[in-house]
């Protein structure tokens, strides 16, 4: 026997894979290697499965032989699994003699084949296959002459028993196998035995200490398997003598202890009835398709299924099973047998279970059927002598792998465990002993009766019928089992959600379902997760549910955002043995999806479920296997958004350019002057052409160093050389790609100018030189270097204002806490202990101390403690807010002056500030550029231009040949000594290329860069930061302006507006409640206090008051009484949106102080001209609607969004945009910066916060809001002005085309290519002094504006307001209301909004609702109770 004869597999990953060609190659070029028996590559999983001889291959060699077929390949795990093999016995009939040697060559060349063993006497052949591969029935069809043999196995015996046996052809032995030290030694010993030909499976217990082997005698005996353990340094001796498996079952231990008696009974009884259920069993731990093939194939082997289907996407498998001969858990156990034994696999139903047998023998077997059930137990063992969570963990990893445990649940508070087992594998005691072992303290509860669970779903019950009071019995106890086991998750997008009642409105309401477990919703993502029990409800009723409370939900497809994602960095590996170690251990566990690590790079990336386990634990569990485990540090900066590597590659290119345009410019500028001079001396005292040309040929420009170059042509030339092909090297690249798809862009206008100027001034200087000619040619080389220099430089400054924009992000990711204090609670809410963590490794449901000062690292519920919070970062409002317990708190807001614990609900990725993050990231990415007018124009300009170029060419090739006499008379420098057929080309090629080089984008490329830098430059010295063209392009085409309330329209602190004192002068003087109310004030953290403190300057004498600060209920609750004048002064106050307090000194009520945050005083007539100019104002505003309705009321705009959350000013800035609105966004804060990104111009207020400035594209440096106004006004006037470039650049080129082409020349106009030049910087030229005319603007001042403005200024009454809550307060309507509900519902809410009005205007209420989770809620002013 052969122990070598095995077969193994290796996944390879392969990188460089393009298409299914690439695919073909791998697989037709690896599959002809001798030894590999199968290959199959993956173009999407990027990997390849092959199984081969491992004789003749190692994973390296492959990987090498694919890395030599170009691609790279990359062994991620260099272990090797080992393939199931299967035997086949096939006989020849008598009458032949069969030709062996071609027998056995044909099937050896047969890919799934691994041996083949000949008996010429017995007539039979015994073949090793690989039945993924290759099956019996394809072996038959290659080689006709053998047939199945099954006649040789049936004639060993006629008893039905033996039949079974000889069928089943398998046996199993159990050695005892002693020296065992830990996990490595039993991984060892089953990969080396189960490698040997002839062992099916092979189970090794470190517990135990024995080898469970099933094996095929005919292929291998007992003493070549116990040699074989030897040989690995374990002593072995035989258990119990081999015995015939009955059912060829996996399960060993469940067939040893099942009374197989009564089933034999029921199978012999019944051979002519099937009973074919089905099941689906959910399996985790599959990595390719080699694991499906792998599992697919070990099953199907099994007698008693008849048919499985494994799914990678849904990890699950469909087995379809004989029912009367093995149970679903059986096959549960057999499929986490299958090597390498990492599959963790749970029963989630069984679909169907048809039974052909007579009802009443269905009924007479139903007790035998339940008693060989695998039935659950219940137990609770109480544990003494844990101390924290790693005995907790350290028990429930070693009783978890014991036999028959499903399940294990340890409470270290409670100090109990409660075990889920099966009472056939092991009992209480069993478990109880097995506790003890580990050195804790174990006694069985009191109270135990074990709990009985039957394993099976619903749909298998009438089959009990008869044992119906058993069945009631055993299924009443289940307790929560039911949703651990049955519950499945979904995620649902919410639309119309506007604050934190909208949140808890649908949590409450969807809890009260039947088969909803748990409800989370994240109010910035839009998302709720919901945990349902699927037999109950399913996602799209839940959806409806949504829908029905006035919501729009639809359902999420991509399940998987819910699974974590997690990169640890792992050292103390040394071998692939700890790798495995870790991975086995990982994938164990509970809520533990896949797991990978790499030995090479030490990282390991693991998929969990957040809800069952968190990054914490993992690391725990790595860290208690002996290694060292640490997060993966991410890059906290936006670098991806950082335009750094463009400025810098612009920058150069224009340097380049510059240092060689220079000198260029300063020779054609001299040319241009001399040659300007020879024509007034040609035109003054009558020349000759020839006395002409001697004059010019004399200056020491044009004087020939060799016959046909002169110095200036040389000087020229070399000058451009640097310019054309390092300067513009990019231009090259983009117009490549641009004319790849078929587009003509700038780019390509520019380099099919430079390169035929350059390619044409470089042929003709060639021909001059071979000619000798006397006339110096006249080149066109000056022109690509002034070219590019200008281009460049427009290019350079655009990048430099766009890599401004990545700086917001940085701002905002800086905002985020890193690290969090997590702390221990008993059960009694007393601390334990606590410990910093970095902010990544919270998980939900963590407890969470934040001290005052603190930043808040995730999303959460407060718990316990109370204290202010500072929430302008979301709300952008500046009142801090009171927070209690029960109240939700936003990651990064800051804690103010008490400690809490908070309860986290969102961490990670979900959290309010992750959104907002996410929400910039997208809106600067996502905001497309406006395309430059120029590069639309040049797309129809490139090719019209390129055709007159070409047009002009045949046209003078055709005049040429037909009249000669005019090329002669206007052909400058023409030589007789020339062909006339050169000459027509080289006049026509003149006139041409004059074309391409006078039709030269270049005034086109200044037109609107010149502008755009004089016009921020302009902005600038006005204190008006505008980030590059595209924004000061597009504010002139805005329609809508929408205003930020807080610190925008007014000042963003609470001041002190009006004093009113109760009490006669003679009893206390004015100054004197002042200086008392200032004095206590002193020492408040409030905001209101601060307000109070800075009003009331005055400090007192040494004197002792008692002194109540409040709002009416804390008056009534100290025993005073408020009269109505002072209450109707209070309401009037609170209806325009202040804040009233009541002052009572020495228990008499003596003042009553309006504070509240101010307008701007310019802000009325800002708006005022807004508006004369066309343009729609609005406000938007994360207040309450009665402070935004009485601000608006105060500047005169009449449309008021009030209570709106960053995300919801993004989607109304989208609204708007939907509408076809051109929309600017005017803002300060963080809140904001979303919006002032999504906006077409974001307009940020200077004295705002970084974020908002860095999201902004318009920043005003003073912070007045007239320059909203002036900075609209300055894009208008510079857009004008780049349209009049435009005009310059247009009319330029359409006369001076036509004059190139030779249209005019019979009236004598020519133009010769020296012109062209001077024409194209003379549009140049034009084209800058046009932009430099922008210098002049001038802001207009306050007072030109209020002369103009106040005739017709005035405040709106608060009934021209329209007030909308959210978003939108339409989107609110339930869908599937009828008429008379949405009667009843609107009396309903009319009622209810006249009550709280009421509440809040008389404030008789004892306690507040926490309106303060999300957003500040209408009553804010009585949450002042005690300042």
């Amino acid at each position: 026997m052969d122990p070598s004869m095995s077969v193994n597999s290796v996944t390879i990953c392969v990188e460089g894979m393009t298409c299914s060609s690439c695919v073909w190659t791998i697989e037709q070029h690896i599959g002809k290697l001798n030894g590999v028996h199968h290959i199959k590559v993956s173009l999407e999983e990027k990997n390849a499965a092959i199984i081969y001889d491992p004789k003749l291959h190692t994973p390296q060699t492959l990987q090498e032989a694919i890395d030599d077929m170009g691609f790279d390949a990359v062994l991620h795990n260099p272990k090797p699994l080992p393939v199931l093999t299967e035997t086949v016995f096939l006989t020849v009939a008598a009458s032949l003699v069969p030709p062996w040697d071609h027998i056995q060559s044909t099937l050896l060349k047969t890919k799934g084949v691994t041996d083949i063993k000949i008996s010429p006497q017995q007539r039979t052949a015994v073949v090793t296959i690989i039945p993924s591969v290759v099956n019996a029935d394809q072996i038959i069809e290659l080689v006709p002459d053998l047939s199945l043999d099954t006649g040789t196995l049936e004639k060993k015996s006629g008893t039905c028993e033996d039949y079974n046996m000889a069928q089943a052809g398998e046996v199993m032995l159990k050695m005892k196998v002693e020296g065992m030290t830990c996990h490595s030694c039993t991984s060892t010993i089953e990969g080396k035995i189960g490698k040997l030909q002839g062992v099916q499976r092979i189970k090794v217990s470190l517990d135990n200490q024995e080898a469970t082997i099933i094996y095929q005698p005919h292929l291998i005996t007992v003493e070549e398997i116990k040699k074989q353990i030897e040989a690995v340094g374990f002593p072995a001796f035989i258990k119990k003598q081999p015995k015939y498996l009955k059912l060829g079952a996996i399960d060993i231990e469940r067939l040893k202890n099942t009374p197989v008696k009564s089933s034999e009974g029921s199978h012999q009884r019944s051979p002519s009835y099937t009973n074919n259920s089905t099941v689906i069993f959910n399996i985790d731990g599959m990595h390719c398709k080699s694991c499906v093939s792998n599992i697919e194939s070990a099953l199907s082997t099994l007698q008693y299924v008849s048919s499985i289907v494994v799914s990678l996407e849904n990890r699950s498998a469909i087995v379809k099973y004989n029912a009367s001969l093995v149970t679903p858990e059986t096959l549960r156990k057999a499929i986490e047998d299958i090597s390498p034994g990492q599959y963790r696999v749970t029963s989630t139903s069984e679909i169907e279970s048809t039974s052909n047998s007579p009802s009443s023998s269905s009924l007479q077997k139903s007790p035998l059927n339940i008693v060989s059930q695998p039935l659950t137990q219940e137990v609770v063992i109480n544990i003494d002598g844990m101390t924290c969570n790693s005995c907790v963990q350290s028990i429930e990893g070693v009783i978890s792998k014991k036999p028959g445990v499903k399940s294990i649940r340890i409470s270290l508070a409670n100090g109990k465990g409660t075990v889920e087992y099966d009472p056939l594998l092991t009992s209480p005691e069993t478990l109880k002993e097995a506790i003890e072992d580990l050195g804790f303290d174990a006694s069985l509860s009191d109270t135990n009766e074990p709990l009985v669970v039957i394993a099976h779903s619903p749909s298998e019950m009438p089959l009990l019928t008869s044992a119906n009071e058993f069945h009631t019995k055993m299924m009443t106890p289940v307790h929560d089992k039911e949703e651990t086991k049955t519950s499945s998750k979904c995620y649902i997008q919410v639309t119309g959600m506007t604050c934190a009642s909208c949140v808890a409105n649908i949590e409450r309401n969807l809890r009260r379902e039947e088969g909803i477990y748990s409800v989370l919703v994240a109010l910035m993502a839009g998302k709720a997760e919901v945990r349902y029990n699927p037999a109950v409800i399913q996602p799209p009723m839940i959806a409806e549910l949504i829908r029905e409370l006035g919501f729009g939900a639809t359902l999420m497809e991509n399940t998987d955002e819910g699974d974590g994602v997690l990169e640890l960095v792992v050292r103390g590996m040394t071998c692939a043995s700890c790798v495995h170690k870790i991975e086995s251990t990982l994938t164990k566990h509970r809520g533990i999806f896949y797991c990978s690590v790499a030995l090479a790079t030490n990282k390991a990336h693991i998929k969990y479920d957040p809800e069952i386990i968190g990054p914490r634990d993992i690391i725990h569990i790595i860290e208690s296997l002996g290694f060292e485990a640490s997060l993966v540090k991410k890059d906290r900066s936006a670098s991806h958004l950082d335009h750094k590597r463009e400025i810098r590659q612009w920058r150069r290119a224009f340097l380049v350019s510059l240092f060689f345009c220079i000198p260029v410019m300063g020779l054609m500028i001299y040319m241009m002057v001399i040659d300007h001079h020879l024509a007034t001396l040609h035109h003054n005292q009558n020349m000759s052409q020839e006395e002409m040309i001697n004059i010019h040929s004399s200056m020491f420009l044009e004087r020939q160093i060799l016959p046909g170059l002169s110095i200036m042509n040389l000087l020229s030339f070399l000058l451009c050389i640097p310019v054309q092909f390092f300067g513009g090297w990019h231009f090259y690249i983009q117009a490549y790609k641009a004319l790849k798809h078929k587009t003509a862009n700038m780019d390509v206008l520019i380099v099919l100018a430079t390169t035929i100027a350059f390619a044409y001034s470089l042929v003709i200087l060639l021909v001059a030189m071979y000619e000798r000619a006397k006339v110096n040619p006249v080149t066109f080389f000056d022109t690509p270097p002034m070219l590019f220099v200008f281009i460049a430089l427009g290019r350079w400054l655009e990048h430099v204002a766009k890599g401004k924009t990545s700086e917001a992000l940085a701002k905002l990711i800086s905002l985020q806490a890193t690290e969090a204090t997590i702390v221990t609670l008993d059960s009694d809410n007393i601390l334990l202990s606590e410990e910093q963590v970095d902010v990544e490794l919270v998980q939900r449901g963590d407890i969470i101390k934040v001290v005052p000062g603190g930043k808040f690292p995730v999303d959460g519920r407060v718990i316990e403690g109370h204290s202010m919070v500072d929430e302008s970062l979301i709300t952008g409002e500046a009142m801090p807010v009171a927070k209690k317990s029960g109240s939700t708190v936003i990651a990064g807001s800051i804690n103010q002056n008490g400690s809490l614990l908070i309860c986290a609900t969102h961490v990670g990725a979900d959290t309010t500030l992750s959104q907002i993050v996410k929400l910039v990231e997208e809106a600067q990415t996502s905001k497309a550029p406006i395309q430059q007018f120029a590069d639309k124009l040049s797309g129809y300009f490139v090719p019209f231009i390129v055709i007159v170029s070409v047009a002009t060419l045949l046209v003078w090739i055709i005049i040429g040949f037909v009249n000669f006499e005019i090329v002669e008379t206007y052909f400058p420098g023409y030589n007789r000594s020339i062909s006339r057929t050169e000459t027509i080309i080289r006049f026509a090629f003149q006139a041409s290329i004059t074309v391409l080089c006078i039709a030269c984008p270049c005034s086109l490329g200044l037109a609107t860069p010149t502008a755009v830098m004089v016009g921020t430059g302009v902005g600038a010295q006005n204190g008006i930061l505008i980030k590059g063209g595209e924004p000061l392009e597009m504010a002139h085409k805005v329609k809508v302006v929408v205003f930020d309330k807080t610190g925008t329209i007014t000042h963003g602190t609470p001041v002190v507006n009006q004093v009113k004192v109760l009490v006669e002068s003679n009893r206390i003087s004015r100054n004197k409640i002042l200086a008392i109310v200032g004095t206590a004030e002193s020492n408040s953290e409030h905001p209101l206090g601060a307000a109070i403190t800075k009003y009331c300057k005055q400090g007192l004498n040494a004197q002792h008051y008692k002194v109540l600060i409040g709002n009416r209920e804390w008056m009534i609750r100290n025993g005073l009484v408020i009269n109505n004048d002072v209450d109707g002064s209070m309401t009037e106050h609170e209806r325009k949106g202040r804040t009233a307090v009541l002052v009572a000194v020495d228990d008499e009520l003596c003042g009553l102080i309006a504070i509240a945050d101010t307008v701007k005083p310019e802000a009325e007539l800002a708006v005022h001209i807004l508006k004369s100019m066309g343009l729609e104002v609005v406000l938007m505003t994360g207040d309450n609607s009665k402070t935004a309705r009485s601000i608006a009321s105060q500047v005169g705009i009449t449309k008021v969004f009030a209570e709106v959350l960053p995300s919801h000013k993004v989607a109304k800035v989208k609204q708007l945009q939907e509408e076809g609105k051109r929309v600017a966004m005017v803002g300060d804060g963080i809140n904001d910066s979303p919006a002032l990104a999504m906006a077409n111009v974001g307009i940020a207020i200077g004295t705002g916060t970084d974020v908002a400035i860095e999201a902004a594209d318009v920043v005003l440096i003073r912070n007045d809001l007239l320059d909203v106004v002036a900075s609209i006004d300055l894009s208008r006037k510079t857009v004008k002005r780049i349209r009049i470039n435009f005009v310059f650049a247009l009319i330029y080129n359409l006369i001076g085309i036509p004059i190139a082409a030779g249209v005019f020349m019979p009236i004598g106009l020519v133009l010769q290519p020296w012109m062209g030049s001077a024409a194209m910087a003379a549009s140049s030229v034009s084209v800058v002094l046009s932009s430099l005319f922008l210098k002049l603007y001038r802001k207009p001042t306050y007072e030109n504006y209020e002369l103009h403005a106040r005739s017709q200024m005035g405040q709106k009454s608060p009934s021209e307001i329209s007030v909308h809550v959210g978003i939108d307060d339409t989107s609110r309507n339930s869908p599937k209301l009828g008429l008379l509900d949405r009667i009843v519902n609107y009396s309903r809410a009319s009622i209810n909004s006249l009550l709280s009005d009421k509440r809040s205007l008389n404030s008789v209420g004892t306690s507040e609702p926490d309106k303060h989770s999300l957003l500040v809620g209408d009553c804010r002013e009585d949450d002042d109770s005690a300042l």
